[in-house]
């Protein structure tokens, strides 16, 4: 059984102790491949250097909707040409991102949509898919990908909503836009009845998974650090879920992320 973690931060310092023996445990639960999310290009170093020593990690460049300087100074467009730039720089970019829009902790629509967009249309001008984060956004991230689209029907925007979180009907949305949905540990929490739902009725040609790590560890972790290895905790949850075995579900968002992200 392989597995893909489509989602994660082992950047960030939480793994700085112990990055070697995160990675054997990772192995050991057959998670193969990894995407490794960007929050910032200032971070692009980092994830280069992380993918230079572990070869199964592919990588995103972007600016996450919550950015400081984002929410403090505005949308600058160079750092849209250096988001471009980065992209081009190595082969083993799959993706914008993350980018989307968070109406929770941010009142700074106006930015955050314009980044959205700058980054959108990256994507679309370098044939890669993006990495969305949406919260208590998803009318307006929508709206976003209806207008973007627009721009050029014949080439509409490739990407994942990452760590999804909405009801059926907002899932069906983004299904309809041509998006995959990306579950994380969120899935496995008892009380989160809609996204239940929602993990239920996104064709599995479109399904995947992730950790999001090092945040929402999913049960039997809870309240621990999350790590790449706990993906397969996710991928039980979504296989009881929709009512199917386990190797299926697995050799189902693998396949899924290797089309999506082109990986090879």
């Amino acid at each position: 059984m392989q597995l893909v973690d489509t989602h994660v931060h082992i950047n960030f310092k939480d793994f700085q102790s112990d990055l070697e023996a995160v990675r054997d445990r990772w192995l050991g639960n057959g998670v193969t491949r990894l995407v490794h999310s960007c929050v910032s290009p200032d971070e692009f170093n980092q994830i280069q250097a992380i993918a230079d020593q572990f070869p199964e990690v592919s990588f995103a460049v972007g600016l996450h909707p919550l950015d400081k300087n984002l929410n403090t100074l505005g949308w600058n467009p160079e750092v849209g040409d250096r988001i471009k730039s980065l992209a081009i720089s190595d082969q083993r970019v799959v993706a914008i991102g993350e980018t989307g829009l968070d109406f929770f902790k941010s009142d700074s629509k106006t930015a955050q949509i314009e980044a959205f967009k700058s980054q959108l249309r990256t994507a679309r001008s370098l044939n890669l898919p993006v990495i969305i984060h949406s919260r208590e956004a998803s009318v307006a991230t929508r709206e976003v990908l209806q207008e973007i689209n627009a721009e050029s029907p014949q080439q509409p925007i490739r990407g994942v909503m990452h760590c999804w979180a909405g009801n059926p009907e907002e899932t069906q949305w983004f299904v309809d836009l041509g998006m995959y949905i990306s579950f994380s540990g969120v899935v496995t929490f008892k009380n989160a009845h809609d996204l239940h739902e929602s993990a239920k009725i996104v064709p599995s040609d479109r399904l995947l998974v992730e950790t999001d790590c090092p945040f929402l560890a999913p049960i039997p972790k809870r309240g621990k650090r999350n790590e790449p290895a706990y993906v397969l905790h996710v991928a039980e949850s979504v296989a009881k879920l929709r009512e199917v075995d386990l190797d299926s579900l697995a050799l189902e968002t693998t396949s899924n992320a290797f089309k999506l992200f082109s990986l090879s």
